[in-house]
Formats: structure tokens, C-alpha cells, sequence
């Protein structure tokens, strides 16, 4: 048996494997480490190389909000970071949400809703479900359920600005997540 061989039969029943001298991270371990590399690495500054594309994404995100309830605009941006995985967003979105004066309690039920619908207007719970639908759009469309819901609860030009913040935000987390924005820094 060679020296690889052993090295590699000692460690696999942990997350990691040696193969000559390089170290294979597998699992939970190599996702992490993946996003940390990523960090590490520089990647493109999309407002910087994209500046056209960047100035026309703050005009359509800024016409999308007006008229909103900047309340109900946070709850949307901080769901859809979450269900996108998007640290970035995340984090600057509940940090904003608490410097505007919501509450650390409703915060911290924003990713269980449905489960805490006490904490949230019945107009909130329609705006949730509708940024769940669009932001998971892959995994079966809106549902006409959810849309009727939202319409009930929004005028139709109000809608179409909430549909409008919801298409932002995804594209803002696509942004943060492809470019290796890193969560806490907040560059704007």
C-alpha cells in the first residue's frame, strides 16, 4: 500500500482526504471553505465595470419603491436575501430595518412568517408570500393563490412596484453573491 493510499484510508471517515500533498475538503467543510476563497479572491467591482448597468439598477430599485411602505420594503429585501442565501443583503437590509426603527422581535420572524403571522399585517404576509413565489420562481411559478392574495392587499399600480422591489432585490442578491460582496462591509 502506498503512502497516499494510507493517508487517504485514515481520514475518510472524516470530511477531508489527502491525495499527495494536496488536502480534499468534502462536505459541509468545502462549501465554506469554497465561500471563503471566494472571499478571499478579488472579483469584479460590478459598479465599477458595469456603471451604465449599475446607475439603471438604482433607478428601476428607487422607482420600485416609491409609494411603498419602506417598513414592508425591508421585510421584502430581508426575506428574499434569506431565501437567496445572501449574507451581503442580509445583513445590510435588517441593519437598515433597525436603524429605521423595526423591531429586533419582528426581524427574527421574518424567515418563520407564516409560523409567527401575529407579528406581521395581513397586508405583510401577502407581500412575503408574493417575494417567496417570484424569488423561488423555478420550483412552480406564482401560484394564482398567492397573486390573487397580493391583489387583494395592493392596488394595481402598487403591485406592480411591489413585483418591481421583489425583481430588484433578487438581482441585488445575484450581484452580492456573484461579485464576493462580503457580509458586514455594507459598500454601497
Amino acid at each position: 500500500m502506498t503512502q497516499q493510499t494510507q493517508q487517504t484510508q485514515q481520514t475518510q471517515g472524516s470530511d477531508m482526504a489527502v491525495r499527495g500533498k494536496d488536502v480534499v475538503v468534502r462536505g459541509e467543510d468545502a462549501a465554506v471553505e469554497g465561500r471563503d476563497a471566494a472571499a478571499r479572491r478579488p472579483r469584479v467591482n460590478f459598479a465599477q465595470a458595469a456603471p451604465k448597468a449599475f446607475k439603471a439598477l438604482i433607478g428601476f430599485d428607487a422607482a420600485a419603491r416609491e409609494g411603498l411602505d419602506p417598513a414592508l420594503v425591508e421585510l421584502v429585501q430581508i426575506r428574499s436575501s434569506q431565501l437567496n442565501k445572501c449574507a451581503y443583503c442580509l445583513h445590510m437590509h435588517t441593519s437598515d430595518a433597525r436603524k429605521a426603527g423595526e423591531s429586533a422581535e419582528r426581524l427574527h420572524m421574518v424567515a418563520v412568517w407564516e409560523e409567527a403571522a401575529h407579528f406581521f399585517t395581513a397586508k405583510e404576509r401577502a407581500a412575503l408570500a408574493l417575494t417567496e413565489a417570484v424569488t423561488l420562481v423555478a420550483r412552480g411559478g406564482v401560484p394564482d393563490e398567492v397573486y390573487e392574495r397580493a391583489a387583494r392587499h395592493f392596488e394595481e399600480a402598487e403591485l406592480a412596484r411591489l413585483l418591481a422591489l421583489i425583481f430588484t432585490i433578487n438581482t441585488w442578491n445575484r450581484i452580492a453573491i456573484s461579485t464576493g460582496k462580503v457580509p458586514g462591509t455594507d459598500e454601497r
